[in-house]
């Protein structure tokens, strides 16, 4: 979808649903109805989307830079998707996954395990990351509730700081956003623990090789294994490439490997949570793929639909499900939307556009671009900390004192005004803001998540636009 251009010779309206103007839709122009995320700040509306580019309500053309929050893969208005959502729509909408099953629903599992080789061997298809997430907290339980004997002490779970694992109860609490956490922190779940996050830039000690750093946080979950009692620990639970709370930081060569084996001494599980990083958003279709590691439950969302519905997953390795299998033969769990039909159809046409327009190739040609004018237009900019990133996934982290690595105050909020000012017309481009990677209060980032099929220009424009926003905000 890079054949779109802003003013451009196709009209504005041809993208604005037929019977609406701006001024109806217009969050300015009547009271609205919808609780808002910031109450005092409606944000713009959106009435119309082509390839990398956004449309308001008052003609103003935003480039995409994110896809959301990773989430539009495809970009915006993909006529293949939308006639594969419509002729599901048109045999039958919906049907109730504990009773039956639909070809959609087959098909994408059966798209998924493939794409592992059939190390995971079987797809449970959800709604949002945040639901595979839950259920793969509950599907590691049950595991070791399966095995013969029973191994019903392994209770508690490893996470890692800095991270992003949802917003519902059990996910927030395996999450450690600070800010998110503090309000729900009385009610979160009391069986989850935290180890250091692999963060070179702020956490690697001087005299630390990678290799050392590596050893040092591998030797750190080894020890909060023995703090808890080895064979209490159902899983250990991480980012294979971290997302917007941290902001995109790549695990350093051998890092998962040695997570894993520490997993594995103790007979625990290994979850990857690739909601945000996988599905092609790397480079390759799985992130952990590039780590010569393969999880035991591995969880999948934003890039599996491209945003045209509301999907995600989980998938269970091999053996998990054949421990199931030889138990119970069933996962003691279930969801109202499980395998939506129209979601799956949509998911669907999703990813076999991503293969057969051989977009992952072009992941990583724009990747490596987009990393390469990051580093051309920002490593000499005074407050610039730190550039990191893989495939089309990449991140700004934003520093007082470059030398010092200080970050702003948190009340200056940056990242957030970043965020404002590039919305402004003179920018037009959305940059996704985070803020309290430190240690949950301090840092400021940006994050760039671009379509897959963004274009060399289209990058360069995200690049060209997002510092002249920096600018505004931190100065010259």
């Amino acid at each position: 979808m890079g054949d779109y251009r802003p003013d451009g010779s196709e009209a504005l309206g041809a993208h604005v649903p037929i019977g609406t103007t701006g001024n109806e839709l217009g969050s300015s122009s009547r009271q609205s109805s919808v609780l808002y995320h910031h109450l005092r700040q409606p944000p713009l509306n959106i009435v119309g989307g082509r390839g990398s580019w956004l449309i308001t309500d008052s003609g103003q053309e935003i480039l995409d830079a994110t896809c959301g929050a990773a989430v539009a893969c495809l970009g915006h208005s993909d006529k293949r998707v939308h006639d594969a959502i419509m002729e599901q729509l048109q045999k039958f909408p919906y049907c109730y996954s504990m009773f039956f099953t639909n070809n959609a629903a087959e098909e994408l599992s059966k798209i998924l395990v493939d794409s592992t080789e059939g190390v995971m061997s079987r797809a449970y298809v959800v709604s949002s990351g945040t639901e595979a997430v839950e259920a793969s907290l509950k599907m590691a339980v049950q595991y070791f509730m399966e095995m013969s004997p029973k191994q019903p002490q392994r209770v508690n779970f490893i996470a890692r700081k800095q991270s992003y694992h949802g917003n519902t109860l059990g996910s927030l609490s395996v999450g450690h956003h600070l800010g998110r956490r503090a309000l729900y922190e009385k009610i979160l779940a009391k069986n989850v623990h935290h180890v250091s996050q692999c963060y070179p830039y702020r956490e690697m000690r001087d005299e630390e090789s990678m290799d050392t750093y590596v050893a040092r946080l591998a030797q750190e979950l080894e020890d909060k294994f023995q703090e808890l009692g080895p064979d209490t620990v159902c899983a250990f639970v991480a980012e294979t490439v971290t997302g917007a709370t941290l902001g995109c930081v790549p695990a350093l060569p051998g890092y998962l490997k040695a997570m894993k084996e520490v997993c594995q001494k103790h007979g625990a599980l290994l979850i990857l949570d690739e909601v945000m990083c996988g599905m092609g958003r790397t480079g390759t279709l799985h992130a952990w793929e590039q780590e010569g590691v393969t999880p035991d439950l591995q969880t999948v969302a934003k890039g599996l639909g491209g945003g045209y519905a509301p999907i995600a997953a989980l998938l269970v390795n091999r053996r998990v499900v054949d421990t199931l299998s030889q138990g119970s033969g069933a996962f003691s769990h279930s969801q109202t939307y499980q395998g939506h039909p129209v979601s799956c159809a949509a998911a669907c046409k999703v990813q076999k556009i991503i293969r057969d327009d051989h977009l992952l190739a072009n992941v990583r040609e724009m990747g490596e671009y987009l990393g390469q004018l990051l580093h051309e237009t920002f490593d000499k900019y005074a407050h610039v900390g730190d550039i990191r990133g893989r495939g089309l996934f990449w991140a700004i982290e934003f520093v007082l004192d470059k030398e010092t690595k200080q970050a702003y105050p948190p009340s200056q909020a940056v990242a957030w005004t970043i965020h404002k000012t590039a919305l402004e017309p003179e920018y037009s481009v959305s940059v996704l803001p985070g803020s309290g990677g430190i240690d949950g209060v301090n840092g400021d980032h940006i994050c760039f998540a671009p379509p897959y099929n963004c274009t060399r220009d289209e990058i360069h424009m995200i690049v060209h636009r997002a510092f002249m926003a920096v600018r505004k905000v931190l100065g010259e």
